[in-house]
């Protein structure tokens, strides 16, 4: 008898060289959880542990042609979508979402690069963070997000919530279906991570300060919930379950280098 397939799962992202976020990263996610994953590299990276020196975009065009030489050859499950660096990049990957609309979306609104050295290139980003919000989220099944990263965009103006009670409000309005927030303040000194959902549906769950010298915890999340997804779980049932994933992952987190630590993605079956 012939095995079964692994659900298969696309991730558009940028290739990180460590290995502790990005492509590289992601795949051995999937691969942690049953899933086979597919790449669109948005991105090559130079980069350590200690941070992000430089980035290089692929073009749009290049992009395009990887992510449908590979949804026009499989039967893709899930899509994540993380680590844009340009708006034509983000119009380009929002136009294959729509294409493939049938499949689940998990949009990781993580960091945006490095801090651009003049005023066109802080533009630069404030314009992709637009685009993003614009084009992708609506078309999100999951979005991701760390809560002192929506505080900051808010306090800067980046986004606006409008009449939403709270920024992770502003996403489910801004077209999203779902929103995970992590690190939500509940009262001083207590945080939580909260799912918010269609009709008011809401869950919150504890949240695990990460040790020091810890790098962005909202790709794992994305990266477990994406396979979970692929593997037809529902999206509350994907959260709990990717949450676990990644707090265990990041308690087992280990120092290769002189910077950051990197998750321990190897064997954090629970």
């Amino acid at each position: 008898m012939s095995p079964v397939p692994p659900p298969l799962a696309l991730i558009f992202g940028p290739f990180d060289p460590t290995g502790a976020d990005g492509l590289p990263a992601d795949a051995v996610t999937f691969a942690s959880l049953g899933c086979h994953g597919l790449a669109a590299v948005t991105a090559l990276t130079v980069q350590d542990t200690a941070g992000l020196e430089e980035v290089h975009p692929v073009s749009p065009e290049l992009l395009d042609d990887q992510a449908r030489c590979l949804l026009e050859d499989m039967p893709v499950q899930a899509i994540k979508i993380g680590g844009l660096y340009s708006t034509e990049t983000a119009s380009v990957t929002a136009q294959i979402a729509a294409d493939y609309s049938q499949v689940p979306l998990v949009l990781h609104l993580g960091p945006r690069g490095p801090a651009g050295d003049d005023a066109s290139e802080q533009d630069d980003a404030d314009d992709l963070l637009a685009a993003t919000l614009e084009l992708l989220l609506p078309q999100a099944h999951l979005v991701v997000v760390e809560h002192m990263r929506l505080a900051q965009w808010q306090a800067d103006g980046s986004i606006d919530i409008g009449d939403s009670p709270s920024p992770a409000h502003a996403l489910l309005a801004g077209g999203a279906q779902w929103a995970l927030v992590l690190g939500v303040p509940v009262r001083p000194g207590h945080l939580e991570n909260l799912l918010l959902g269609p009709e008011g549906q809401t869950q919150a769950w504890p949240w695990q300060p990460p040790p020091e010298r810890n790098n962005d915890t909202g790709g794992v999340v994305a990266a477990a919930a994406t396979a979970l997804l692929a593997r037809g779980l529902d999206v509350p049932h994907a959260a709990d379950l990717a949450l676990a994933h990644a707090a265990r992952a990041i308690a087992a987190a280990f120092l290769p280098g002189m910077g950051k630590r990197v998750p321990n993605r190897v064997d954090v079956r629970g």
